[in-house]
């Protein structure tokens, strides 16, 4: 018979300790992964926090930078034509044209040429145009040869004044300000071109409530009328360059129109010559030079003074 010492231990403390050493191990591995988790998740906040107010830095900073961007050589928002190669053929003279009668119906007296003529500023016309403005392609292409004429001989001083009156006409694309930016960007980049590109723009005008052209046919067209700087160019026009801008010329013109009386854009095209409207036919050239030659007139001629014939003195 075998007598129990009492050494051997009994298995059932042994289980438990087994159990609460595999107990303690399954704690510390779950805090672990609690904490694992919690810094994960911290990365991941910290991360998205940093998305978030890095696309707010940059949304703001392309807004502020749109407004900063100013086109070179623009004048009270406009752009002066100085080069018209290749518009258009001579239509005829400012200074060779004759007014056929005076607004009240009358014949006009032939003006007298003023001494001064040679140093008077030429007769100065500014454009208001919308691109997508159908008044505004009627005009310019009813006045294009004659225009080309009066900045050749320098008789005018013409500039036009890109806006975006229409812009909720196309469909969702805002056609009429993404044409009005590409514009300065061509008077920017290359003003050369600009009367050539800004004819272009309206001879190929898209029909209202259509999505008009591309950023990308923006620039095409620019290349296409001899643009001599087409890659500046095409990252203008494609990136919106001069957007912002477009938009704020429009409403500071909604806002007054400068050196005028008082004068504020309501439409397009608006035409002022000498700082006054013209409100006559669009399709008209004819009317439109009268217009001018009025205007024209007061600039380069005066209307004599009578000498005085001296009266016979009185014989003693």
């Amino acid at each position: 018979m075998s007598i129990d010492s009492g050494d051997t231990p009994s298995p059932a403390p042994d289980r438990r300790e087994a159990v609460r050493e595999k107990a303690q191990r399954v704690r510390v591995r779950q805090s672990r992964i609690r904490v694992a988790r919690r810094v994960g998740l911290g990365v991941v906040a910290t991360a998205a926090v940093a998305a978030v107010a890095g696309v707010v830095v940059w949304s703001v900073m392309s807004s502020v930078g749109g407004r900063d961007l100013t086109p070179r050589n623009s004048t009270a928002d406009g752009f002066a034509i100085s080069d018209v190669t290749g518009a258009a053929s001579q239509q005829g003279s400012i200074a060779d044209a004759t007014p056929s009668a005076t607004p009240n119906g009358s014949a006009a007296a032939t003006p007298t040429p003023d001494p001064s003529a040679s140093v008077a500023a030429p007769v100065d016309i500014r454009v208001y145009v919308d691109y997508l403005s159908p008044g505004a392609r009627e005009w310019q292409l009813a006045n294009v040869e004659q225009l080309t004429t009066w900045v050749d001989e320098g008789a005018a001083a013409l500039s036009y004044h890109p806006v975006s009156m229409l812009t909720a006409k196309s469909n969702g694309t805002k056609y009429s300000l993404r044409a009005a930016a590409a514009a300065a960007c061509v008077a920017t980049h290359d003003e050369a071109v600009f009367f050539a590109y800004n004819t272009e723009l309206l001879s190929r005008q898209p029909a209202m409530d259509t999505d008009g052209f591309s950023d990308v046919e923006l620039a095409d067209l620019a290349q296409a009328v001899g643009a001599s700087n087409p890659a500046d160019l095409r990252e203008c026009i494609e990136g919106g360059d001069f957007v912002e801008w477009a938009k704020d010329a429009t409403e500071r013109a909604v806002s007054g129109i400068p050196d005028t009386d008082g004068l504020e854009l309501s439409g397009t095209p608006t035409i002022l010559v000498n700082g006054q409207p013209y409100l006559g036919s669009l399709a008209d050239a004819a009317e439109f030079s009268q217009f001018v030659l009025t205007s024209a007139s007061d600039a380069f001629y005066t209307t004599p003074t009578p000498t005085p014939t001296p009266s016979a003195t009185p014989s003693e």
